[in-house]
Protein backbone atom coordinates (compact mmCIF):
# COMPACT_ATOMS: atom_id res chain seq x y z
CA UNK A 1 0.00 0.00 0.00
CA UNK A 2 1.10 3.56 -0.91
CA UNK A 3 0.31 6.42 0.56
CA UNK A 4 0.45 10.05 0.80
CA UNK A 5 0.00 11.89 4.23
CA UNK A 6 -1.92 15.00 4.83
CA UNK A 7 0.78 17.31 7.12
CA UNK A 8 -2.23 17.26 9.68
CA UNK A 9 -2.40 13.34 9.67
CA UNK A 10 1.49 13.43 10.60
CA UNK A 11 1.13 15.79 13.17
CA UNK A 12 -1.78 14.13 15.15
CA UNK A 13 -0.80 10.85 14.71
CA UNK A 14 3.19 11.86 16.33
CA UNK A 15 2.45 11.69 20.00
CA UNK A 16 2.77 8.61 21.86
CA UNK A 17 -0.70 8.98 23.35
CA UNK A 18 -2.83 9.69 20.18
CA UNK A 19 -5.48 7.53 19.12
CA UNK A 20 -4.12 7.87 15.79
CA UNK A 21 -0.33 6.78 16.67
CA UNK A 22 -0.71 3.80 14.86
CA UNK A 23 -0.36 5.56 11.91
CA UNK A 24 2.98 6.10 12.74
CA UNK A 25 3.73 2.95 14.50
CA UNK A 26 2.34 0.87 11.29
CA UNK A 27 4.97 3.71 8.89
CA UNK A 28 7.77 2.81 11.22
CA UNK A 29 7.19 -1.05 11.08
CA UNK A 30 6.91 -0.68 7.05
CA UNK A 31 3.21 -1.91 7.03
CA UNK A 32 2.86 0.82 4.23
CA UNK A 33 4.95 3.23 1.76
CA UNK A 34 4.94 6.64 2.03
CA UNK A 35 5.47 8.70 -0.84
CA UNK A 36 7.32 12.21 -0.15
CA UNK A 37 8.74 14.99 -2.12
CA UNK A 38 11.44 17.35 -0.86
CA UNK A 39 8.37 19.87 -0.34
CA UNK A 40 6.14 18.03 1.60
CA UNK A 41 9.12 17.32 3.66
CA UNK A 42 10.07 21.26 3.86
CA UNK A 43 6.10 21.84 5.09
CA UNK A 44 6.16 19.06 7.51
CA UNK A 45 9.16 20.24 8.95
CA UNK A 46 8.05 23.98 8.87
CA UNK A 47 4.88 23.24 10.82
CA UNK A 48 6.49 21.01 13.20
CA UNK A 49 9.12 23.36 14.25
CA UNK A 50 5.76 25.57 14.95
CA UNK A 51 4.17 23.22 16.78
CA UNK A 52 6.63 21.85 18.70
CA UNK A 53 10.77 23.00 18.12
CA UNK A 54 12.87 22.41 15.73
CA UNK A 55 14.77 19.64 17.48
CA UNK A 56 11.72 17.64 17.56
CA UNK A 57 11.06 18.66 13.45
CA UNK A 58 14.34 18.03 12.54
CA UNK A 59 14.24 14.11 14.24
CA UNK A 60 10.79 13.61 12.82
CA UNK A 61 12.22 14.45 9.59
CA UNK A 62 15.44 12.50 10.06
CA UNK A 63 13.31 9.61 10.82
CA UNK A 64 10.98 9.79 7.54
CA UNK A 65 13.95 10.26 5.26
CA UNK A 66 16.04 6.63 6.91
CA UNK A 67 12.74 4.65 6.46
CA UNK A 68 13.24 1.91 4.02
CA UNK A 69 9.82 2.19 3.15
CA UNK A 70 9.95 6.13 2.14
CA UNK A 71 9.89 6.58 -1.83
CA UNK A 72 11.01 10.10 -2.35
CA UNK A 73 9.57 11.52 -6.03
CA UNK A 74 10.30 14.24 -7.72
CA UNK A 75 7.22 16.13 -9.68
CA UNK A 76 7.97 17.18 -13.14
CA UNK A 77 4.11 18.20 -14.12
CA UNK A 78 1.59 19.95 -11.60
CA UNK A 79 -1.80 18.74 -12.30
CA UNK A 80 -3.16 21.77 -10.34
CA UNK A 81 -6.49 19.99 -9.64
CA UNK A 82 -7.59 21.95 -6.43
CA UNK A 83 -8.51 25.29 -7.25
CA UNK A 84 -10.01 26.46 -3.44
CA UNK A 85 -6.39 25.93 -2.03
CA UNK A 86 -3.90 25.44 -4.75
CA UNK A 87 -1.24 24.71 -1.59
CA UNK A 88 -3.10 21.00 -1.76
CA UNK A 89 -1.45 20.54 -5.07
CA UNK A 90 1.35 19.01 -3.98
CA UNK A 91 -0.11 16.10 -2.46
CA UNK A 92 -2.00 15.18 -5.26
CA UNK A 93 1.25 15.95 -7.90
CA UNK A 94 3.15 13.35 -4.94
CA UNK A 95 0.04 11.05 -5.08
CA UNK A 96 0.78 11.25 -8.93
CA UNK A 97 4.22 11.01 -9.29
CA UNK A 98 4.80 8.44 -6.60
CA UNK A 99 1.71 5.95 -7.86
CA UNK A 100 0.33 6.04 -4.39
CA UNK A 101 -2.96 4.35 -3.55
CA UNK A 102 -4.57 7.41 -1.94
CA UNK A 103 -3.99 10.22 0.10
CA UNK A 104 -4.74 10.26 3.95
CA UNK A 105 -6.60 13.80 4.59
CA UNK A 106 -9.96 15.20 6.54
CA UNK A 107 -8.81 18.53 4.61
CA UNK A 108 -12.29 19.11 2.37
CA UNK A 109 -10.85 20.17 -0.04
CA UNK A 110 -9.73 17.09 -1.84
CA UNK A 111 -13.17 16.30 -2.22
CA UNK A 112 -12.86 17.75 -5.22
CA UNK A 113 -10.81 14.82 -6.68
CA UNK A 114 -14.00 12.68 -6.60
CA UNK A 115 -15.00 14.05 -9.49
CA UNK A 116 -12.18 13.86 -11.62
CA UNK A 117 -12.04 10.61 -13.45
CA UNK A 118 -8.30 11.36 -14.84
CA UNK A 119 -6.14 11.38 -12.80
CA UNK A 120 -7.39 9.69 -10.88
CA UNK A 121 -6.38 10.32 -7.50
CA UNK A 122 -8.39 8.84 -4.47
CA UNK A 123 -8.14 9.93 -1.42
CA UNK A 124 -9.32 8.73 2.32
CA UNK A 125 -9.94 10.22 6.16
CA UNK A 126 -7.37 9.19 8.53
CA UNK A 127 -10.75 7.02 10.26
CA UNK A 128 -10.93 5.37 6.59
CA UNK A 129 -6.62 4.73 6.82
CA UNK A 130 -7.03 3.68 10.67
CA UNK A 131 -9.43 0.77 9.62
CA UNK A 132 -7.42 -0.31 6.61
CA UNK A 133 -4.04 -0.37 8.96
CA UNK A 134 -6.25 -2.13 11.67
CA UNK A 135 -7.40 -4.83 9.11
CA UNK A 136 -10.80 -3.47 9.41
CA UNK A 137 -12.48 -3.17 5.99
CA UNK A 138 -13.60 0.75 5.56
Amino acid sequence: MIVVLDTNVLLISIAPKSVFRPIIDSLINGRFNLVLTNDILSEYTEILERKANAIVANNIAEMLLSLDNLNKVEVYFEWKLIENDPDDNKYVDDAIAGSADFIVSNDQHFNVLKNVDFPKVNVVSIHEFMGLISGKLI
